[in-house]
């Protein structure tokens, strides 16, 4: 299993990067929108996470931005009728966190802004996964995961649903814990958190 892939940007476009290892092999990897969105300058040093799908006429390299991303992809590709172009539509749609949360929340009408996802896809998606992605949980920047509470999880979203990014709501929890805001209510980390990106509001 090839489970990353480090070194230099040879090349980018929306839906796949080159990648140039310092052992000189190169590797082409298809990767979601999120991931060219963070991707350095050509020439720069590039980490992804990787998954690779073996198939009798192919093996194909995916990479993600993260480790929770990658299970994400791993966990859709579960699904029944769900392929690896899909599964991969579906993070180039939605963010990994927001399609979790719309698979555990049976949202089907957030599931069918995905290209090529029709009710019945979505209805699919839901009845096979909804109960299973209690144990897919996204790490907050400087190793805040399940151990801080689920009040960082719903901070996050809670930032995100103000107009944030998920990075920058990501960064203002971590600022905040790392103030001392360990140990508070989801509500009270908020309010924290919202000092740290300049006071409240969304963008």
């Amino acid at each position: 299993m090839i489970s990353h892939v480090a070194g230099t940007l040879l090349g980018k476009a929306l839906d796949h990067v080159e990648v140039m290892t310092a052992g000189g092999v190169g590797y082409e990897l298809s990767v979601p929108l999120s991931v060219y969105e963070t991707l350095p300058k050509i020439g720069e040093t590039v980490d992804l996470h990787t998954y690779l799908v073996v198939r009798e006429d192919g093996w194909q390299l995916f990479g993600f931005a993260s480790g929770f991303e990658r299970r994400v992809f791993e966990r859709v590709l579960g699904a029944k009728g769900v392929g690896p172009a899909l599964a991969l539509g579906m993070l180039s749609t939605l963010t990994a966190e927001r399609l979790v949360r719309a698979i555990r929340e049976r949202d089907i009408t957030t599931l069918q802004s995905v290209p090529r996802v029709g009710r019945k896809k979505a209805e699919q998606l839901v009845l096979d996964l909804a109960d299973k992605l209690d144990d897919v949980q996204p790490a907050i920047p400087g190793g805040v995961g399940r151990a801080d509470g689920v009040g960082a999880e719903d901070a996050i979203r809670a930032l995100v649903s103000l107009g944030y990014s998920t990075p920058d709501a990501e960064r203002a929890v971590r600022g905040a814990l790392d103030a001392g805001a360990r140990g508070m209510s989801a509500h009270e980390l908020i309010k924290h958190a919202l000092s740290k990106v300049g006071g409240g509001g969304g963008r």
